[in-house]
Parts: C-alpha cells; sequence; structure tokens
C-alpha cells in the first residue's frame, strides 16, 4: 500500500469516527440494519451521503481520472477553478465516477471523491468470451456499449489472460471495477477525457441492467 493511500484510509476512518448520518439510509447503516452493499441496492435507497460507501466498502480505492483549469466569465472579470474527475472502486464489482470544482485542486479531487461515492454502481462480470468459457468472472460476460456527449465506447468480453486491450484511462476504471480482461473500441472525440471517462462509466453500468440465465437461478 502507497503512502497515499495510507493517508486516505486513515483520512477515511476519522471521517467516519466524526459522522453524524442526515439521512434515513445513513441511520440505518449505522443501526446495523443494512450491511452489505447488496442489502442497499436491494433497498433502492439513494446514497445521498459519501460516508455510507466507506461504511459498507472499507477497502474503496481512488484515482484521479483528469484535472483542468476552467474560466467562467463573471461581472468582475474572468473566475478560475480546477475541476477534477475520480474513480472509486474495490477491485470487486463496485465502481464510480464523480466530478468537482473547487479554487484549488485538492479540494476539486476531494468534492470529485464524494461525488463518485455518490454515483457508485455494482457491475456484473464474468466470461463471455467464446475462446475461454473458463466461467470465472475475470472480464464482462456480455458485449455492452456506453455513451457520453460525443464519445461511445463498444467493451468486448475477452479471454482470460488477454488482460485490458484499452487506454490508460480505460485500464484505471476497468481495474478499480474489478475486470481483468476485455477488448475496447472508442469513437468520437475521446481526447475529452471527462466524456470518455463517463462513457466507459456508463457501458459498464449496462452490464447490472441486463438478467442472464445465471440471475434466473437465483
Amino acid at each position: 500500500m502507497s503512502r497515499q493511500q495510507r493517508e486516505d484510509r486513515d483520512r477515511r476512518t476519522t471521517n467516519l469516527e466524526e459522522w453524524i448520518p442526515k439521512t434515513r439510509l445513513g441511520k440505518m447503516i449505522q443501526e446495523g440494519k443494512i450491511t452489505t452493499m447488496e442489502d442497499l441496492f436491494l433497498s433502492g435507497i439513494k446514497i445521498s451521503e459519501p460516508q455510507i460507501v466507506d461504511a459498507l466498502l472499507p477497502d474503496i480505492q481512488e484515482e484521479v481520472i483528469n484535472v483542468n483549469l476552467v474560466q467562467k466569465q463573471t461581472d468582475a472579470g474572468e473566475k478560475s477553478r480546477f475541476k477534477a474527475i475520480v474513480a472509486v472502486g474495490n477491485k470487486d464489482g463496485y465502481v464510480g465516477i464523480g466530478n468537482g470544482k473547487a479554487s484549488q485542486v485538492r479540494n476539486a479531487i476531494e468534492k470529485a471523491a464524494a461525488n463518485a461515492r455518490l454515483n457508485i454502481v455494482p457491475i456484473k462480470r464474468g466470461c463471455g468470451s467464446w475462446e475461454c468459457n473458463c466461467g470465472h468472472t475475470h472480464s464482462v460476460p456480455f458485449q455492452v456499449e456506453g455513451k457520453c456527449g460525443g464519445v461511445r465506447v463498444i467493451i468486448l468480453p475477452g479471454p482470460r489472460g488477454l488482460g485490458l486491450v484499452s487506454s490508460e484511462v480505460a485500464k484505471t476504471i476497468f481495474g478499480l471495477a474489478g475486470v481483468k480482461d476485455l477488448w475496447m473500441r472508442s469513437f468520437g472525440s475521446t481526447r475529452t477525457v471527462p466524456s470518455y471517462a463517463y462513457a466507459i462509466f456508463d457501458g459498464l453500468r449496462k452490464t447490472y441492467n441486463l438478467i442472464t440465465q445465471a440471475d434466473w437461478v437465483r
């Protein structure tokens, strides 16, 4: 574990100790009525506090995807702020992406990390490649397509051992989601990192929308 990861873990622990829930979901978690992310999503209650995710996923990790300087024209002149895109995940089926703006880079990253926790979703993993068919959860179970702005991505299942055939930004997001093998094709303005990252997130989110044969057994 790196120094930054240890500092983030200690910061989250401190925040949880000082956390006073303001929502019904937060109070249910603190009372022990909801103890897992599966129970949380089955309840259908929206996540409104980032501490909820920290409490249920203590091993969650953060990665900064992009930081840009943005300017806004006001009556007093140009106002400059930093916009950060951050991805979070536990490398085992949960991933989220968020953005945040602030006058300081660190504050923008913290806001984006909190927003990413509010957007966290479960993803479905499997072995959808006809070349493999090993039955392990190393890839996506089927082909999915994600869109955001002028960017479109197609995520294809890959055989075990292939690795992530994608860009560095995509590898970061897939790694946090716990996906190890796949192909990815992208179209449009992929240099626009925020739209590109959200398109990948949209594709991963769609894996949970389709009911497969394995879900019928449950």
